[in-house]
Formats: C-alpha cells, structure tokens, sequence
C-alpha cells in the first residue's frame, strides 16, 4: 500500500486560520486533546481540517465551529457594537498535540 503523501501547503489555508484562540476554556480544552482558532467567516469544516493538517501536520479527528455574535458595547457614552467572528474547536487525534504558542 502507497504511503499517504502530505498535502501540498495551499495559499488559501493562510486565510483560513485567522490565529489561535487562547481563553481559559480553551486551555481547559487543550485537556481533551482539542484546539480552538479563530478562522475565517465563511470557511467550511472541510476546509478548516484541511487547513490544520497541513499547516501543523497533524491529523484531525473532528471540526466543530461556532459563530460568536459581537456584543455591545458602550464608548464615551456611545454604543457600538463589536464584530462577529467564527471559532473552530479542533480535535485532535490520540498522540497529537499542536503547539500554538509557537509560529507556523
């Protein structure tokens, strides 16, 4: 049987990972084996694995995402209303780990 070859780092999984997402739970999460990024608005599960396993060689297990609506907030009196942005829980296969404080 052929060995699975690595995929090529594409241009376009820059743009899917927008940065890591470093909260407590997210670090509570890290416990589970699972890794949580910010990614972008319109980036597809598939995508957002691929994406992982390329840019960290790593393999995924699973994708679960969530969109995180802007809360509002006041200035100077004032509300406005902070961007949404997307999240992506990550998890991991048995063995992997994915070291985020250090770059790509």
């Amino acid at each position: 049987m052929a060995k699975k070859q690595a995929e090529a780092v594409n241009i376009r999984h820059y743009d899917v990972i927008v940065a890591p997402h470093i909260t407590e739970k997210s670090t509570l999460l890290s416990e589970n084996n699972a890794v949580v990024f910010r990614v972008a608005g319109d980036a597809t599960k598939p995508e957002i694995k691929a994406a992982i396993e390329a840019l960290y060689g790593v393999t995924v297990k699973g994708v679960n995402t969530i969109v995180q609506k802007g809360k509002v907030k006041r200035w100077k009196g004032k509300p406005y209303q902070r961007s949404d942005f997307k999240k992506a829980i990550v998890t991991l296969a048995e063995g992997q780990s994915i070291d985020i404080t250090s770059t790509i």
